[in-house]
């Protein structure tokens, strides 16, 4: 009882306290065609109300967790997906609704899906760089310009088409991988994300300066969508035909990635990101391990660039700023680092719900920043927090009633 007087008490003073620093907005309003002010009371009262009551959930909440503590028992979600009696119907029941989905709903519900199966592409390969190898690198957009640039220019002045430009724009986005890798052999935490922030500021001020190739701020235009054995399609079969595209490459990614994770390379990113001396200790080359994580990352970017450039038919430097990397460095974090599911179902909440909140245009933001915050709070470790490299040793027991 004393508990909830004492909460009750910290609720109302900071039910007072919002409503003093929201009194100026929500209370007083100026009307300039009067020139008086006019004040707004009922708003106090619906302010304190609101405030009062989030106040009190908000330390119910804190205190719930607290009481729980760090255990590290695993989610319902992550409970089913790893338990092949219940994920196999269920990634077999979502794998033909994916592929039914064009048909199923408008093109503008395909559009916003199609970019949102890239920002799988590009999660899941910053997963590798920041989820499993632990560098935190700010500068991802830089490798998905690469690949979009790589096809625009690679067409307009040489005429190669999207399946020719594919493989090269990986191995270019791969090479600048490597090339950012170099410097930062020796850099972790908040010196190797300010590298790598210089890095894909670099790369877009080159492309916005660098007129007589990149075109400048202008970009380059009439990039073609991909062609499908000389068949001429509409805008809205050629959408249909590059959401199957992007689909396929996130199926391929995610396996991809799902073996590098269990694979001797991934399990040597674990231990590189657990700790470093302890990795060069073991014998593993962390130089080798840096730059292939920073180089396979980075072609998953060149993949999904070129796939954006063939969408949209548009490329800028406007596409590649800062924003994007935040945006993308979010996925992984909020998903789960290292996991493959919640980086997935991030990639899908992050794109989608800004698209569907578009009814509450003037909160969706807000709304989309206060989902964030609560998901960090409650959920720091992510939506689906990432399992693997974890090793649970049980006795067996002998014929004779011992442990072996």
């Amino acid at each position: 009882m004393k508990g909830v007087i004492e909460e009750t008490k910290k609720s109302l003073v900071a039910a007072l306290w919002f409503v003093f620093l929201t009194f100026p907005i929500m209370v007083m309003k100026v009307d300039t065609a009067d020139n008086k002010i006019i004040f707004r009371w009922k708003n106090i009262l619906y302010v304190a109300i609101a405030a009062f009551i989030l106040s009190y959930l908000w330390r119910y909440f804190l205190e719930r967790k607290e009481r729980k503590g760090s255990s590290d028992e695993d989610s319902i979600i992550y409970k089913v997906l790893s338990n092949p009696k219940y994920s196999r119907p269920f990634y077999a029941a979502v794998l033909p609704f994916a592929i039914a989905f064009p048909w199923l709903f408008s093109t503008y519900q395909t559009n916003i899906m199609a970019t949102a199966l890239i920002y799988v592409m590009l999660g899941l390969g910053l997963n590798i760089v920041v989820g499993l190898a632990g560098l935190l690198d700010l500068g991802y957009v830089a490798f998905y310009a690469v690949g979009a640039y790589a096809y625009a220019l690679l067409n307009y002045h040489f005429g190669l088409n999207f399946w020719e430009v594919l493989p090269i724009a990986g191995i270019l986005a791969a090479f600048a991988g490597i090339l950012l890798g170099f410097p930062v052999l020796r850099l972790r935490g908040d010196y190797l994300a300010i590298v790598t922030l210089g890095f894909g500021e670099i790369i877009r001020i080159v492309l916005e300066n660098w007129d007589s190739v990149t075109f400048g701020p202008s970009g380059i235009s009439g990039v073609p969508r991909p062609p499908l054995f000389g068949i001429k399609m509409n805008v809205n079969q050629s959408l249909i035909y590059i959401y199957y595209i992007t689909l396929a490459f996130v199926i391929f990614t995610i396996f991809v990635v799902n073996r590098l994770q269990n694979s001797r390379l991934g399990r040597a990113w674990l231990a590189l990101k657990e700790d470093d001396i302890a990795c060069q200790a073991m014998g593993i080359d962390r130089v080798t391990a840096k730059l292939t994580a920073f180089a396979l990352g980075a072609t998953w970017a060149g993949f999904a660039g070129v796939i954006f450039a063939a969408k949209t038919t548009y490329v800028s430097p406007a596409s590649f700023t800062f924003f994007e990397s935040v945006v993308i460095l979010s996925i992984v974090v909020l998903g789960g680092m290292g996991s493959i599911v919640g980086v997935i179902l991030a990639a899908l909440v992050m794109i989608l719900l800004p698209e569907y909140l578009r009814a509450f245009s003037d909160y969706r933001m807000l709304i989309f920043a206060l989902a964030l915050v609560l998901v960090m709070v409650f959920k720091p470790e992510g939506l689906i927090p990432f399992r693997g490299g974890r090793f649970v040793y049980k006795k067996k027991e002998s014929a004779e009633g011992g442990n072996e």
